[in-house]
């Protein structure tokens, strides 16, 4: 069977995080594992607070999965505060694994702020460089970028430049948008487009992380990277128009509705 490691904050509400993740994985018919590197107080309206791991825990999760278990892709979401960030660094640089997937989330699906200013700059000097694709969405590509983004043009400059921090492709999802869901891949030498239709739901919580976390458990299974995109594009699209009404706020994605279509 083939595996997935997440390496992520912990959603208590199940709809985001590494919750999301193992949900994602599992829909795929892949093995998921999880290092928890930060435990977050939120639900589908409000993030209340955060608090990280020490270091020397998030190391040794990592250390327990990866001296036991071959690793086929690893999907790296939150990772809050320098510390952090250089506790995965170091260990990826241990182990070296294979098809790695950054979600620089910086931001709640609310506008919580998630990553403190500083650890962007050591996000993209340390572990963006090592990445198999990169998925920012527009917020977080203006950041990376520094620029603004208004159209199509814009997402694939963004793409360029972020290109330039060492990631092998880059994903800019265009969901911020209005009109068709656009999201753009470059790989260095041509662009590739996957438009999906807009559905009309507030239910989008932690589409991100579904989205990153099915890019690695596709190429865990031996997809390439477009074909993974494509196919992750399709499941996520899926999840949102099958989303569930849970909470008062954002509701998550569904992501078990391939199997109880």
């Amino acid at each position: 069977m083939r595996t997935a490691l997440t390496i992520a904050g912990s959603d208590c509400s199940g709809g985001a995080g590494v919750q999301a993740d193992l949900k994602t994985m599992s829909a795929h018919g892949v093995f998921g594992m999880s290092v928890i590197v930060a435990v977050v107080a939120e639900n589908t309206a409000r993030v209340i607070s955060i608090q990280d791991m020490p270091s020397q825990i998030i190391c040794d999760q990592m250390t327990a999965v990866f001296e036991d278990i071959k690793v086929d892709a690893v999907k790296i979401g939150m990772l809050s505060s320098p510390e952090c960030i250089n506790s995965v660094y170091k260990k990826l640089l241990e182990y070296k694994p294979q098809n790695i997937v950054v979600d620089p989330v910086m931001y709640a699906k609310n506008g919580s702020p998630l990553m403190p200013e500083e650890s962007i700059k050591v996000l993209l000097e340390t572990i963006v460089p090592l990445a198999t694709v990169i998925t920012p969405n527009i917020p977080e590509a203006e950041c990376i970028a520094k620029m603004s983004i208004s159209s199509r043009q814009d997402m694939m400059t963004a793409c360029k430049k972020i290109y330039s921090t060492g990631v092998k492709n880059v994903l800019v999802k265009g969901g911020h948008y209005d009109g068709e869901a656009m999201d753009i891949l470059f790989d260095g030498k041509q662009f590739y487009t996957f438009v999906t239709e807009r559905i009309n739901t507030k239910n989008t919580h932690g589409t991100g992380c579904t989205l990153s976390s099915s890019i690695a458990s596709n190429l865990a299974l031996g997809h390439n990277v477009y074909e993974s995109v494509k196919l992750a594009k399709e499941y996520v699209t899926g999840a949102i128009k099958h989303s569930l009404e849970i909470g008062k706020g954002n509701g998550p994605t569904n992501h078990f509705w391939k199997i109880f279509e």
